[in-house]
């Protein structure tokens, strides 16, 4: 997949194989290769399409069903992921293996065009959500190539977009993510709603005491969580956890 920036000194990741048409580029590229495929019926198709990989491992499984450290432990070491899922499981993967992985280097998929809006999305823009902080608490993304419908057989409702995730191997280093991705979580509870509103009803707060967490952070009592970057949930966190403390 364009975009990826593999080299001969990479392991890839692949999910969602298919018949090997990526995966035998990828092989071409890369040191190593382990493709994940929940289709076992495709066995015969990639054997053939795969056999003169020597590089590439194919392991008939369901990504979301195995933990990361078993897959990992194929991998041997950092690497770079590679996915064309169904759409409806992209976000799913993207997040099983932000939140569980150290060793992943960046990630390159294929979504919807409007998906890939969101995870690029800047704070107060219409496309910012809890997925785009999601993503930056890790590292950034960036839309690399779009993909018009018709490049497709059938041809789908939806154009598409590539998307580079590039993971920092030590942003927020020490900070609880847990901790932060629950404030996430409470911020976009309610997007209509303001920050102090959500605090309220997510931490059981009172107003004086979520007024008293954007008073330390310096945010704008009427501050919603859209407008908010990866860093500023960092501190409203912080300035959670000291008004709990009391």
């Amino acid at each position: 997949m364009e975009g990826a920036g593999i080299t001969k000194d990479d392991t890839v990741l692949e999910i969602g194989c298919g018949a090997g048409a990526l995966t035998k580029v990828l092989s071409e590229k890369a040191k190593k290769v382990v493709g994940y495929e929940i289709d076992k019926t495709l066995t015969p198709v990639l054997d053939e399409t795969l056999k003169d990989c020597g590089n590439v491992t194919i392991v008939y499984k369901d990504i979301m069903k195995e933990r990361i450290d078993a897959v990992e432990k194929q991998l041997g070491g950092e690497y770079k992921l590679v996915a064309n899922l169904p759409y409806y499981i992209t976000t799913p993967v993207i997040m099983k293996f932000l939140e569980n992985s150290y060793a992943i280097r960046s990630m390159t998929v294929m979504v919807q065009e409007e998906v890939a809006r969101r995870f690029a999305a800047s704070p107060k823009s219409s496309d910012y959500g809890a997925i785009t902080v999601g993503i930056n608490l890790r590292g950034s993304a960036e839309i690399i190539m779009k993909v018009g419908r018709e490049k497709f057989t059938p041809v789908p409702n939806v154009d598409s977009a590539v998307v580079n995730i590039l993971v920092e191997k030590d942003k927020f280093k020490g900070e609880d993510l847990s901790k932060i991705r629950e404030t996430v979580r409470t911020a976009f509870s309610g997007r209509r709603k303001t920050l102090a509103n959500n605090l309220i009803n997510g931490y059981k707060f009172s107003r004086k005491d979520a007024e008293r967490v954007l008073e330390i952070c310096g945010f704008s009592p009427l501050c919603r969580g859209e407008t908010l970057s990866a860093e500023e949930f960092v501190v409203l966190t912080k300035a959670i956890e000291e008004v709990k403390r009391g």
